[in-house]
């Protein structure tokens, strides 16, 4: 063991006595998937928040992704892989403090259904057992609007706007394997009452550069209805997820992440009218408000969304 530094040491290099006594290590945190869509802007939001952050992933980052995150080529189907990079990888970390598991096939109808609900659920178990053996306590996990019963095609929700009551009604593989994910966590939370797993239900996530694409389709409402005109700057993904790091608490907790506005420029009384029907209807304040309520995260992570598509 190294023995500390002399109050000499410590001037000769700069740093005063106190200072150095006082300063403590960043927490360590693996992002699996940070390398996709969400997961490299969640790096980002981690680095800049004093997080030592490391991406388990299949796929490089990209160039410009923060110098500082450490990069792991990771199988997340292989336990060992798992448990190994986890536990520590030569001299460049050891011990992980938290896990953000993103790492997944994003959509519906990527590749085989069954191949789609393997890789996603098996994945999600490797973490959740992976984290109880090493004793890992602090868990966020990507789960996903569909769950409710997206896309809304052809069943109907039973109000708007949704929320995380709203029954689960998983549609396909995809959704499905989001669920099971969710109630893994459910039950691994059970089973050690002094973790935190979150289970982050996110809309229809965007970069900047995807905004362009919402000028085409202003003149049919009936085109982003299959998800309630919602949606999440990756920006503010990664917001919702440091929250959610930061969140003191234990057990299994869900929230529904969106933007603050729809992704239609139409009012809401319109857009319900059009698509919904006769669907009960809460009008929001806002002629243009989330219709997927992210009133639960607000209150509970502090989550503000900062970035929309206007």
């Amino acid at each position: 063991m190294s023995r500390p530094l002399s109050f000499t040491a410590t001037r000769a290099l700069g740093v005063q006595a106190d200072e150095f006594e006082t300063r403590a290590p960043k927490p360590r945190v693996v992002v699996t998937g940070g390398s996709g869509k969400l997961g490299r802007h969640t790096v980002v939001e981690l680095v800049e928040h004093g997080w030592e952050v490391i991406n388990f992933d299949i796929q490089r980052p990209p160039a410009d992704a923060p110098k500082d995150a450490i990069f792991m080529h990771t199988d997340l189907e292989s336990m060992g892989e798992v448990m190994e990079n986890l536990v520590d990888v030569d001299t460049k970390y050891k011990g992980i403090d938290a896990i953000v598991h993103l790492a997944a096939l994003p959509a519906p109808g990527m590749m085989a259904s069954s191949r789609q609900f393997q890789l996603n659920a098996i994945a999600t178990y490797n973490i959740l057992e992976a984290s109880r053996k090493l004793g890992i306590k602090n868990l966020v996990l990507a789960s996903s609007e569909t769950l409710l019963g997206l896309p809304l095609n052809p069943w109907l929700p039973d109000y708007i706007p949704m929320d995380e009551n709203s029954p689960r009604r998983p549609e396909s593989a995809y959704s499905l394997s989001k669920l099971v994910g969710e109630v893994m966590s459910e039950e691994y939370a059970r089973w050690d009452p002094t973790t935190k797993i979150v289970s982050l239900r996110f809309s229809n996530v965007q970069s900047p550069e995807d905004y362009a694409a919402f000028e085409t389709w202003q003149h049919d409402p009936l085109i982003r209805k299959w998800n309630l005109f919602g949606y999440i700057d990756a920006r503010d993904g990664g917001q919702a997820i440091r929250k959610s790091l930061e969140y003191k608490a234990t057990g299994h907790h869900q929230f529904l992440i969106a933007n603050n506005n729809t992704t239609m420029r139409a009012p809401n009384a319109e857009l319900v009218a059009a698509c919904f029907p006769g669907i009960p209807y809460t009008p929001t304040k806002g002629r243009n408000d989330t219709l997927l309520s992210i009133e639960k995260a607000k209150r509970v992570l502090g989550f503000a969304p900062k970035y929309d598509w206007k």
